[in-house]
């Protein structure tokens, strides 16, 4: 009696299946399905949640060769939609490998979702995976906090990052686009970028980042190169009041008379002082008697 050949995960299990639909259970938002469903991959909507934004077409082909031979072996994860069509929440990469093997069903959980709830397991997944880039993160990261209110301690919680962690991947939205593409692109690390956050000065801002993609730099030597670039704050002169010229010419009149040097302050509220220098103890009778003299 010949053997059977194993059944081949993503292809055999609509054969253990059949015709059966196993839908999701009633209930709260986070429940899951019993079991698998294969679902028609024409029926299966891109996730607009995706923080991914970039699939690597070498990668895709490998993972498109690895299914025509073992089919798939991690079911995705999709939620129903009231037209009956389905919508990915997790399992892009698979999707779109499954299309070039020319699959035409998935192994699916099937799960009931609100958008928030999609974009954070999305999210969290492609975390889990390490596919994301920082600046893919930062945004995962404030889209999660705009779109589902979460305070930044919530969102630790949520995605199992300290709060420290969250609030470095957010400051990189504050970097210039240049920057953030260099990041982005992998010209330059997170820890680099990190660094030049700290430069608020635009010019030297990107004469730093050029520096960093066309020489090379270390992130000690860029560290280094933005101490070196931070000049302190110049404190502000204050704002002296203009003394009105009738003050001027007697201010004048009086260094003249007195042989001494007068200064003289005014607020523009009209308060101020006069203030008549000497230099010793003969030079103060001096100018005493002078002023006695004009009484």
């Amino acid at each position: 009696m010949a053997s059977k050949k194993p059944l081949v995960p993503g292809r055999g299990l609509d054969a253990i299946l059949g015709n059966l639909d196993i839908d999701t259970i009633s209930g709260s938002q986070s429940d899951v399905t019993a079991a698998i469903s294969m679902v028609d991959i024409s029926d299966i909507e891109a996730n607009p949640f995706q923080p991914r934004k970039e699939f690597d077409d070498t990668a895709l082909q490998e993972l498109a060769q690895s299914i025509r031979e073992q089919g798939v072996i991690t079911p995705i994860t999709v939620r129903r939609m009231p037209d009956g069509k389905y919508q990915l929440i997790a399992g892009e990469r698979r999707l779109r490998a499954s299309q070039i093997a020319g699959l035409t069903q998935l192994p699916a959980y099937i799960r009931i979702a609100t958008d928030g709830q999609m974009m954070e397991m999305a999210l969290v997944e492609n975390i889990q995976r390490e596919n994301l880039n920082a600046m893919e993160i930062a945004l995962s990261y404030n889209a999660l906090i705009e779109e589902c209110q979460l305070t930044h301690e919530q969102l630790s919680q949520r995605v199992g990052k300290d709060r420290s962690t969250i609030t470095n991947y957010l400051r990189l939205l504050n970097l210039p686009a240049e920057t953030q593409l260099a990041l982005s692109s992998g010209q330059i690390s997170m820890a680099h970028a990190r660094a030049l956050v700290n430069v608020e000065d635009p010019e030297r801002h990107l004469a730093i980042l050029h520096d960093i993609v066309n020489r090379h730099l270390s992130v000690h030597q860029t560290e280094q190169m933005v101490k070196a670039n931070r000049q302190p704050d110049k404190p502000r002169a204050a704002v002296k009041p203009e003394l009105p010229n009738a003050y001027c010419a007697a201010q004048s009149q009086l260094r003249q008379t007195l042989q001494s040097d007068v200064e003289i302050k005014r607020s523009r509220r009209g308060k101020g002082t006069l203030t008549i220098h000497f230099n010793n103890d003969e030079d103060f009778d001096r100018i005493m008697k002078l002023l006695n003299h004009h009484e």
